[in-house]
């Protein structure tokens, strides 16, 4: 418990303007963010073109440059999974545009996938699921987010949330089984999910 105290008061220290606290607290926040990229990187090829570091990275550089009220570890976590989340859709967006020749209008007598791109097409797909689901019921496409992109533990989300264990469980267990129904056509996503 004496690091969760200690980078929720550097966080808040941070968020008040003290540049000192920010840098103390990359050392303390980098592997944990670093797992958290690596989780995200599992599934992925080994050819990925963007690595775990590289993510952690920008991640971070765009949370430094965040005007945000830091709650505690938890929220900055969950923050950081959403902005790694992002940054690996746009990636994916922009290698499905690069494949496919940018703005070029292109004519194949193959629709086949290459290697890489089932991974990027499954993310994609996931992606747009879970914005169905919010659409549907934000906090349990949240839930999903902070477990499945974030690593966030149980107990992690309930901090951020303020929600029982019990609910928790109940709305990731429906979230689960309606993103299972959405994606049925790619078990490898439902898998994932």
């Amino acid at each position: 418990m004496g690091e969760d105290a200690e980078i929720t008061g550097l966080l808040h220290d941070w968020g008040k303007g003290d540049a000192k606290a920010g840098d103390a607290l990359t050392p303390l926040v980098y592997d944990e963010l670093h797992r958290c990229a690596e989780r995200l990187f599992r599934h992925e090829n080994a050819g990925h073109t963007l690595q775990p570091t590289a993510l952690v990275h920008e991640a971070y550089a765009k949370l430094i440059n965040v005007d945000v009220s830091w709650q505690d570890r938890a929220h900055f976590y969950a923050l950081a999974a959403r902005m790694m989340k992002r940054l690996l859709i746009n990636h994916a967006n922009a290698r499905n545009a690069a494949k496919r020749g940018g703005d070029d209008i292109q004519v194949t007598l193959d629709d086949s996938n290459t290697p890489g791109d089932s991974t990027d097409a499954i993310l994609l797909e996931l992606t747009d699921a879970l914005s169905a689901l919010e659409k549907f019921d934000e906090r349990k496409a949240q839930l999903v987010e902070l477990q499945y992109f974030g690593g966030l533990s149980v107990k992690e989300i309930e901090a951020v949330t303020n929600l029982s264990s019990a609910t928790i469980g109940r709305e990731l267990r429906f979230a689960r089984a309606w993103l299972k129904d959405q994606l049925a056509g790619n078990d490898q996503v439902t898998q994932e999910a």
